[in-house]
């Protein structure tokens, strides 16, 4: 069954909270971290993106890079902008956007279950942006951004979240820049984190929605720290639980900088001749709601995708619309063989909107884009469940985590 501990978490300050908030690290360009921080002296991305504050020829993988950091780190606790809480205690996070809102509890996993198979995962990491993350957790002492989990629902973890809501103030209630409104109870009471921890001793598994690599890199500084003073602290790392009722998944769209040779005619031909059927779009293109139907931006004009003989074989990762456009289209067609390395097809979060996809497009910067139905939480769940890997970039989850709320040092 799953472990997850209450902890003595580092914050900011309650009237520090809304300045410091920030969007996570793996967001954001260079650019878009350093007009963020510039325009706020303690955001989160001095710390999870401190590159931002040397010059911009440093390598962002510099020692000097994670040694700012750490000294950011170490200046805002000394300065109080950020605190240690004085006790072990859960926190409750809820976050609402565009109409929807998710609650979760933050506390600690272990790295055992993850070893283990109890935290379950359904993407790869890439080496180097796990081996950035460990570097940082090391150099900061501290895991500065929590992992985002799920799990399926518990009644007693339901009922007693929202019974502290009910009869309790919240310790952060602001709105961040992006219009999400971020909430946070602190859950003292003993007889609480009790409760809370017996109902997480029942659920017999979590689920990663996000932050792979934080995990990854997690287990790394554990088995870097076994049987040294912080081993036992390296054990755990800092997450946020979700029950998967509560989350949505938003769409992850693909654009591709050429045709591979074909001209628009031939290349919907070839997507003719592999059995989808192409029209156009009358009016106005709105977001895909079924399954096994894409959309298509190409010469300025939207197209729908349909594939003519839909045979699923059963498999759950096969039968994922990332996966048929990429064994049916992105490889065959536009000899695209790994999306995770090749240069020419890059990733667009649907929270950006499928104007995005036709500004990228008509901007010249992409050839083709292609949008496709969301996800679902059963779906991510069935992969996990199998021991199998989705597509990369398979997953949008929306609203993020923010950086900055909850910190875990590595006593």
């Amino acid at each position: 069954m799953a472990r997850f501990e209450p902890f003595s978490a580092i914050r900011p300050r309650a009237e520090c909270a809304q300045a410091v908030c920030a969007p996570p690290y793996d967001t954001m360009d260079r650019e878009e971290a350093a007009r963020i921080a510039d325009d706020q002296p303690h955001s989160f991305i001095r710390i999870t993106r401190s590159e931002v504050e040397l010059p911009d020829e440093i390598d962002p993988y510099s020692d000097a890079v994670y040694e700012r950091a750490a000294h950011n780190l170490k200046r805002w606790l000394e300065e109080g902008i950020l605190e240690q809480e004085p006790v072990d205690c859960y926190m409750i996070y809820r976050q609402t956007a565009q109409n929807r809102t998710q609650t979760g509890i933050v506390g600690l996993a272990s790295v055992d279950d993850y070893a283990s198979d109890i935290i379950r995962r359904h993407e790869l990491t890439r080496e180097e942006k796990q081996l950035d993350r460990t570097r940082h957790i090391e150099a900061c002492n501290a895991h500065t951004e929590p992992v985002f989990l799920t799990y399926r629902s518990s009644h007693i973890i339901d009922v007693t979240v929202k019974k502290w809501i009910a009869e309790n103030e919240p310790l952060f209630d602001f709105t961040g820049p992006d219009g999400t409104i971020h909430r946070m109870w602190r859950v003292d009471n003993p007889h609480a984190i009790d409760v809370l921890r017996i109902g997480f001793e029942a659920v017999p598994l979590l689920y990663i929605a996000d932050g792979h690599h934080r995990a990854a890199s997690a287990v790394a500084v554990a088995k870097h720290l076994q049987g040294s003073p912080a081993g036992e602290s390296a054990q755990y790392f800092p997450a946020v639980c979700f029950p998967s009722f509560d989350l949505e998944i938003m769409d992850y769209n693909r654009v591709v900088t050429d045709l591979n040779g074909h001209t628009r005619e031939a290349f919907i031909s070839s997507l003719e001749r592999a059995h989808f059927r192409v029209r156009p779009v009358k009016g106005v293109m709105r977001k895909l709601t079924r399954k096994g139907v894409f959309g298509m931006y190409l010469g300025g004009n939207w197209h729908i995708l349909e594939q003519e003989k839909q045979t699923l074989s059963g498999d759950p990762v096969d039968d994922l619309d990332v996966s048929i456009l990429q064994d049916r289209i992105l490889h065959p067609i536009l000899d695209i063989e790994d999306p995770r390395t090749d240069g020419r097809i890059d990733f667009v979060g649907g929270i950006r909107g499928l104007a995005e996809l036709e500004r990228i497009v008509d901007s010249g910067r992409a050839a083709v884009a292609f949008a496709l139905c969301p996800l679902s939480m059963d779906e991510l769940l069935a992969v996990a469940d199998a021991g199998r890997m989705m597509p990369p970039k398979s997953t949008w989850f929306e609203p993020k985590l923010a950086s900055g709320l909850v910190i875990h040092a590595i006593e």
